[in-house]
């Protein structure tokens, strides 16, 4: 278990070197890799979304791919599709596989397509297989999906479908980072650039530093299998469960929730819930859920699956604000 813990420590620790004044991304996206679960990265552009994916493939022994989303993406772009080969025996049909055929896949602005692009994602994301033509295409056993979006309010973006947003274990924000952290990200890329070039930045470093060996897949299952095994009181989950009855009967606790929320969580809250906060515990070094893992989590869990009222809309509450009123009224275990 100690070196199961040791290594995606250091795997957290390698996103660190590569993703400053991240941390809290960092962290969601190893609780959405162990958790085994698909995530949704929200943030401006140019605040490291694509980096911060790119960086945990990097240093894990697993396929990547990424798929730029745009307006003209067809599903079959996404999925595959049936080719016609012609061999000395013969011709026939072939399934020629997409790029949704990998480890972790990385869907890059995703809510620059349309939504029938957005479906094509969605069997492989809840199924963990892709059919095409008919025929069923199974995933690989380590895979997850990574989705990065900027807002809607931005210029050519499609909202996604509610069913497919439900489907994201997590919906993680990326903010700006302190203004110290931007030096250090100033530092940090002016020497990749030198590194790449074969540029020394001092005279004593004659050599690029050799990087470390990926960390084997093995290394997700054991700490899955470990996570497992996490304890959760009755009282826990009892908690987890009024927090998503919360959303659900919102007048029961305060009129002004009533007022903000259109429609409440579905029963995958729940279970990202009890996933979620089960590999915070984890991280922590816990073999038991503790309310604050529960806590910790919910704005990630909440974030996509409660629907804000007109009202709520019209006087700029976020669904954060609300999530953050709900932990305040429910009682802890």
């Amino acid at each position: 278990m100690a070196q199961t813990r040791e290594a995606i420590e250091a795997l957290r620790g390698r996103m660190g070197e590569a993703i400053i004044g991240q941390r809290a991304v960092i962290d969601r996206l190893i609780i959405g890799l162990l958790a085994n679960g698909n995530l949704l990265i929200e943030g401006l552009p140019g605040l490291a979304k694509t980096r911060a994916i790119k960086a945990m493939a990097r240093n894990l022994d697993a396929s990547f791919s990424r798929i730029q989303f745009t307006p003209d993406l067809l599903p079959s772009d996404v999925t595959g599709t049936e080719v016609y080969a012609q061999t000395p025996e013969g011709g026939h049909f072939r399934f020629d596989p997409g790029p949704i055929f990998a480890n972790i896949v990385l869907a890059d602005e995703i809510n620059r397509a349309p939504a029938k692009v957005q479906a094509a994602l969605l069997e492989a994301m809840e199924e963990r297989q892709v059919t095409v033509a008919g025929k069923t295409h199974a995933m690989e056993p380590l895979f997850t999906v990574m989705a990065t979006q900027n807002p809607v309010e931005q210029e050519g973006t499609y909202p996604l479908p509610e069913a497919q947003m439900d489907r994201f274990l997590m919906h993680v924000q990326i903010t700006y980072p302190p203004v110290e952290d931007e030096v250090a990200v100033i530092r940090l890329v002016r020497s990749e650039e030198n590194a790449a070039a074969g540029v020394s930045e001092t005279a004593s470093d004659n050599s690029p530093a050799e990087r470390p060996a990926p960390i084997p897949q093995s290394v997700v299952f054991d700490a899955r299998r470990e996570i497992g095994g996490i304890h959760v009181s009755d009282q826990i989950e009892r908690y987890m469960a009024d927090l998503v009855q919360a959303t659900r009967t919102p007048a029961g606790l305060s009129d002004d929730l009533a007022s903000w929320i259109e429609i409440g969580a579905s029963p995958r809250a729940s279970l990202a819930l009890d996933k979620c906060a089960r590999a915070h515990a984890w991280l922590e070094g816990r073999d038991y859920v503790d309310p604050v893992d529960v806590r910790a989590i919910a704005p990630d869990v909440f974030r996509h699956r409660i629907a804000r009222s007109y009202e709520a809309q019209g006087d700029g509450i976020v669904t954060d604000a609300i999530t953050d009123e709900i932990l305040r009224l429910v009682a802890l275990p």
